[in-house]
C-alpha cells in the first residue's frame, strides 16, 4: 500500500493548537478546578536541616474553628516509596531508591515536612500550622558531599550517605591522558538552581463513589503518578486516577511525584473529601526539588595539532536529604556527551552523595548542562595554550556520521555538529569579532566563546520507553487524538496533529488533541521528559494513523465501488491514486456514511502502542560576544546564537521558540541564579522571587538560533530531541568568552559580579 500523503503538514509553522486557549484565559489549569467542600491542608515543616522530631503538640492549631485534622510523623504510613518519574523497571535494582515518607520524623533538610494541617479554607489552614509546636533531637547538618563522605560523618539515611557509584571506563582514559603530549585539567562547579515555572506545585484528590482515589494535578507524569500514590498507599494500582489538566510549565520538577499521594491519603483519612495540597511559591524553593550541584574533576590529553585523545571526568553529585532522581542525573550526564568528540579514549566517574540540602531531582538537560560546562570550558582552555582556533579545535574532533559512540558501540547515523559550527562561525561573523575582541584593552574588554553539545532523544536502553495513541474519527470527518504523551508547554500536541493530519493525508485544522490526560481514559506513556515526546511518540501515532487511513479508504471503496489500492487521501479528499485530481469522495462523506448506514460502516478509530528501541544523538553549539565591564565585575552579552541538528525540523516556529526559552534558562544559570543555602544551617536565604535573580525580558538580549536539518533514519518522521538541548551549551560559551576578554578561566558559575570581582582580585585585575 502506498504511504502517500496529503498537502505537507510537517515542516510548516503551524500555529500551536493550545495558542488562543491559553492567550484568551479559557484554559482550565489545576487551580482553575475547584470542588464544592474542598479543604485545604498546609504542612508544618522542620526548622532544621537534620535531627530526629521527639514531640508534636497540635493541641492549639486543633482548637482552632475551622480546622479539621492534624496528622504527624508519627500517623503516616511507614512505607518507602520513590518520587522519581521513571518508567517503572521488573528488574528490582534499577528501579528508583525508595526513601520517602510522606511525614519524617528523621528531617534531612531544612523546610522537610513532620505534620499537616487539615482545613475548610486556606488561610485557616495555615495560621494552624504556625500553632504547631515540635521539638527535635538536633544532628549535625552536613551541606557538601565531602564533609558526607567523611569516615565520622552522620548518617543521613541507614544505607549511608554515599547514593551510588559510577564508573565508565575510568582507568584507560586516564591512562591516555597521562600518556599524551598535551595535558590539561581543571575544577568546576556548578550551583543550586530552582525551576521557577509559573504554575506552583499544586493538587488535589477526593474519592469516588466506587472508592476509588481521583487526584487532579499539575505533574509532567500522570501514570507514573498513579503507579507511586498505588505503591506509597499499599493500594492497586487501578484504584487511583490521575487527571492531568493544562499545566504552566516543569522543566523536570514536576517529573516527581511531588504532593499527590499526600493529597490522597488525606481524602483517604477524611471520608473522600476533596483535599487540596499546594505549596506556596517558597515552599516550591526548598520543598519540591533542584538542580544538582556538580563538583568535577576534568582532565583532557590533546597532540600539538588539537586532536583529541582522551578525556575523564570525575563528578561528585549533591543529591540532597532525599534520593528523587538521584544518581540517575549523574550517570545520565555521562551518557549523554559521549557522542560529542566520539573519536577518542572517553572515561567518566561520578558518586552521588545525601546532605541536608534541599532534595534535587530532575531539571531541563538531566546531568547534561554540567558536565557539558566541565568538558566545553576544558576543551577551551586547551584551545588557548596550544594556541588553535577554539572553532578549529572542535571542528577537528566533532561527530561525523558514521562514527561509533564509544560507550554503547552505537553507530551515529546523522551527524549535523561540523555543519552546526560551520554554518554558526558564518553567520555570527567569528574571525572578525574574535580579531576585534582580542585587541580591544583596558577595563572594558570584549570576548568571543564557542561550546558545543550532544544530547540523546529518549532514555533507551535504560529505561522502557512505551507511547501509545487513539485515534476516533467524528461524524464530521474530524479526527480526534488521545495521547499518553503530557503536552507540558513544549508545544508536543501541536506536533502531534501535524504527524497525524500529514500521514493520514488530512489538513491540520481536522485534528483534535486531546490535551488533558486522564489514567482511566488515556492510552499509556510515562510522560513529558528526556526530550522523548515527539520521538518516541511519533511511532504510535504513524501506525494508528496508518491504520485508519487504510480504514477510510476501506470504507471508501464500499462507497464508491472503487478498488482501496487505487484511492489515497489528499488534503482531506479521497482521490485516485493514479488520478489525484479526480476526487471520488471526501473524508467527511466516509465518516458520515459509516456512522449511519442502515447496514456498514462503524465509527472508524485505531489505536497503537509502541516501544522504541532506538535512541539517536542531537547535537549542536552557541556562539557568544560579551563585554565584560572590569570595574562592574559584569557581563554584558552582545549577541548569542544556537545552531542545532535535530534532524527534521517538525515545526519551525514552535522549535524557535523552544530554543529561545531554553537559551533563556542557560543564560540564567550562567548569569544570574543560584539558591543561596546556608553552609552550617541548611536554609535557603532566597526562597523567592525578589531574591532568586532570574533573568526577566529586560535582562536577556536578543537570541538567535539557526538549525542544520539531517534526516535521521530511526525516527518515524526523520526528527530527533530539541526540547532540553537548548539549555546546554550557553553557560560554557560564555565562560569560553570571559575567558578570551579577561584571561582568566573562571571555573564557577554563575558569573555574578561577586564571583567575578573575587576572580579579578586574585588575578591583580582589581584592587581588592
Amino acid at each position: 500500500m502506498s504511504e502517500a500523503v496529503g498537502k505537507r503538514a510537517l515542516g510548516t509553522p503551524y500555529l500551536r493548537v493550545d495558542a488562543l486557549s491559553k492567550t484568551s484565559g479559557r484554559a482550565r489549569y489545576t487551580d482553575d478546578l475547584p470542588m464544592p467542600g474542598m479543604h485545604y491542608a498546609k504542612y508544618v515543616r522542620s526548622t532544621i536541616a537534620h535531627g530526629m522530631v521527639t514531640s508534636v503538640d497540635a493541641s492549639q492549631a486543633l482548637a482552632m474553628p475551622g480546622v479539621v485534622a492534624v496528622f504527624t510523623c508519627n500517623d503516616v504510613p511507614q512505607i518507602p516509596f520513590a518520587t522519581a518519574g521513571h518508567a517503572w523497571s521488573l528488574e528490582p535494582a534499577k528501579r528508583d531508591v525508595a526513601d520517602r515518607l510522606l511525614l519524617n520524623r528523621h528531617v534531612r533538610h531544612h523546610g522537610d515536612g513532620v505534620a499537616i494541617v487539615v482545613a475548610r479554607d486556606e488561610l485557616t489552614a495555615e495560621k494552624a500550622a504556625a500553632l504547631v509546636s515540635v521539638t527535635y533531637d538536633e544532628l549535625p547538618v552536613i551541606t557538601s558531599p565531602e564533609a558526607a563522605l567523611a569516615a565520622d560523618a552522620p548518617q543521613i539515611h541507614s544505607c549511608g550517605n554515599l547514593l551510588k557509584r559510577t564508573a565508565i571506563n575510568a582507568e584507560s582514559a586516564r591512562a591516555t591522558v597521562s600518556q599524551s603530549p598535551f595535558q590539561f585539567r581543571g575544577h568546576f562547579d556548578t550551583p543550586v538552581v530552582q525551576h521557577c515555572h509559573m504554575e506552583g506545585v499544586t493538587c488535589y484528590a477526593w474519592q469516588e463513589a466506587d472508592n476509588k482515589i481521583s487526584v487532579v494535578s499539575s505533574t509532567q507524569i500522570p501514570h507514573i503518578v498513579r503507579r507511586v500514590i498505588g505503591q506509597a498507599l499499599d493500594m492497586p494500582w487501578s484504584h487511583i486516577r490521575v487527571i492531568k489538566p493544562y499545566i504552566g510549565g516543569g522543566f523536570g520538577n514536576k517529573q516527581d511525584v511531588l504532593e499527590e499521594p499526600m493529597a490522597a491519603w488525606l481524602t483517604l483519612k477524611l471520608g473522600g473529601i476533596p483535599v487540596k495540597v499546594e505549596l506556596s511559591r517558597e515552599e516550591c524553593f526548598f520543598a519540591s526539588r533542584t538542580r544538582h550541584a556538580f563538583h568535577i574533576d576534568a582532565e583532557m590529553g590533546l597532540t600539538a595539532d588539537g586532536t583529541l585523545n582522551g578525556y575523564h571526568l570525575d563528578v561528585l553529585s549533591n543529591t540532597g536529604g532525599y534520593a528523587s532522581h538521584g544518581h540517575s542525573i549523574a550517570a545520565a550526564g555521562g551518557n549523554k556527551i559521549p557522542y560529542l568528540y566520539p573519536r577518542c579514549d572517553y572515561g567518566y566517574s561520578a558518586a552521588t552523595v545525601y546532605t541536608n540540602y534541599p532534595s534535587a531531582g530532575a531539571m531541563r538537560g538531566y546531568g547534561a548542562p554540567q558536565v557539558t560546562f566541565a568538558l566545553e570550558c576544558l576543551m577551551d582552555d586547551a584551545a588557548a595554550q596550544l594556541n588553535i582556533d577554539p572553532v578549529d579545535i572542535r571542528l577537528r574532533n566533532a561527530a561525523r556520521s558514521g562514527d561509533c559512540n564509544p560507550v554503547n558501540k552505537k553507530t551515529i547515523y546523522s551527524a549535523g555538529l561540523i555543519e552546526c559550527l560551520k554554518r554558526g562561525k558564518e553567520l555570527f561573523g567569528w574571525d572578525e569579532r574574535k580579531a576585534e575582541a582580542l585587541a580591544t584593552r583596558g577595563d572594558i574588554r570584549r570576548g568571543v566563546g564557542v561550546a558545543c553539545f550532544s544530547y540523546s532523544s529518549n532514555t533507551y536502553p535504560v529505561g522502557v520507553e512505551i507511547a501509545s495513541a487513539r485515534l476516533l474519527m467524528n461524524q464530521d470527518g474530524n479526527i480526534n487524538v488521545q495521547v499518553g504523551a503530557t503536552e507540558i508547554g513544549q508545544g508536543s500536541d501541536t506536533v502531534f496533529s501535524q504527524m497525524v493530519a500529514e500521514t493520514l493525508g488530512v489538513p491540520v485544522s481536522t485534528i483534535q488533541m486531546i490535551s488533558t490526560q486522564d489514567t482511566d481514559i488515556t492510552p499509556f506513556d510515562p510522560g513529558a521528559f528526556a526530550s522523548r515526546q515527539s520521538y518516541v511518540t511519533a511511532p504510535a501515532l504513524k501506525e494508528a494513523a496508518l491504520s485508519l487511513r487504510q480504514k477510510i479508504l476501506d470504507h471508501a471503496s464500499l462507497m464508491t465501488h472503487q478498488a482501496a489500492f487505487n484511492m489515497t487521501i489528499l488534503d482531506g479528499n479521497v482521490v485516485l491514486e493514479a488520478q489525484p485530481d479526480v476526487v471520488v469522495t471526501t473524508v467527511a462523506e466516509v465518516a458520515m456514511h459509516s456512522f449511519y448506514h442502515q447496514e456498514i460502516g462503524g465509527q472508524l478509530s485505531a489505536e497503537s502502542s509502541h516501544k522504541t528501541q532506538t535512541n539517536p544523538p542531537a547535537f549542536g553549539c552557541t556562539f557568544v560576544d560579551v563585554t565584560v565591564d572590569i570595574p562592574m565585575c559584569q557581563v554584558t552579552i552582545n549577541r548569542i546564537i544556537n545552531m542545532h541538528d535535530s534532524g527534521r525540523i517538525l515545526n519551525p516556529q514552535l522549535a524557535e521558540g523552544q530554543v529561545h526559552g531554553g537559551m533563556g534558562m542557560g543564560i540564567g544559570w550562567a548569569l544570574f541564579e543560584e539558591m543561596l543555602i546556608n553552609e552550617k544551617s541548611g536554609v535557603v536565604h532566597n526562597p523567592n522571587l525578589l531574591d532568586y535573580k532570574m533573568p526577566t525580558m529586560v535582562d536577556l538580549p536578543d537570541l538567535e538560533c539557526g538549525f542544520v536539518e539531517t534526516y535521521e533514519p530511526q525516527s518515524a518522521y526523520g526528527h530527533k530531541s530539541l526540547g532540553e538541548p537548548p539549555i546546554i551549551a550557553p553557560a560554557a560559551a560564555i565562560r569560553n568568552a570571559v575567558r578570551m576578554a579577561t584571561g582568566i578561566s573562571v571555573n564557577t558559575i554563575p558569573l555574578t559580579p561577586k564571583r567575578l570581582y573575587r576572580e579579578f582580585v586574585n588575578a591583580g585585575l582589581i584592587r581588592g
